[in-house]
């Protein structure tokens, strides 16, 4: 089996930190963010075997409840979605960047899976509802060609989806602030 990623979001914090309890403990899966979202949410995203996930994801949604306001399952998940979420992307060589926005945490994951599957491109962070008002986003780098066809399957995805940008020569500063 493949690798998986999946997400639960609350309306609340206590028992978003609950959930995520029973996430861990009901698979052998790891634990990529756990934290409050804007506005006072709480967001578990958790990886691992795609098995391992869907039963993961199923003890969340168990122990959620009705304070859930989404979630999502992702099986054969791009390899750098775990490293763009969690913060830890190394990014090589920053060429052009896109940057794709969206109402809503889970649509700008699926869509972030869907542009590092499209183009040749590196995601750089797939941010996540904390201080930009529960939306979520994504940055990602390649040449500008690869770029814009990432962005453009991004687009296509479409849920929830706010606008998107490709800066194809970024200064120095707008480079290091993303990266």
């Amino acid at each position: 089996m493949g690798m998986a990623i999946c997400m639960v979001e609350l309306t609340s914090i206590a028992r978003g930190i609950e959930t995520s309890d029973d996430m861990i403990k009901a698979a052998q899966v790891t634990l990529l963010r756990g934290t409050t979202v804007c506005p006072g949410k709480y967001m578990v995203i958790v990886g691992g075997e795609t098995g391992a996930v869907r039963a993961a994801l199923e003890a969340g949604l168990a122990k959620g409840g009705e304070f859930i306001v989404d979630s999502l399952l992702i099986p054969n998940v791009h390899e750098q979605l775990f490293p763009a979420i969690a913060g830890t992307q190394e990014v090589v060589d920053p060429q052009a960047i896109g940057v794709v926005e969206f109402y809503s945490i889970a649509s700008a994951i699926k869509a972030a899976d869907v542009a590092a599957k499209a183009a040749q491109v590196t995601l750089i962070e797939v941010r996540t509802g904390y201080a930009v008002g529960g939306k979520g986003y994504f940055t990602l780098t390649g040449d500008v060609g690869a770029v814009r066809a990432a962005v453009a399957a991004a687009e296509k995805q479409s849920e929830l989806y706010i606008g998107s940008t490709v800066i194809p020569r970024p200064s120095k500063q707008v480079l290091e602030s993303l990266l």
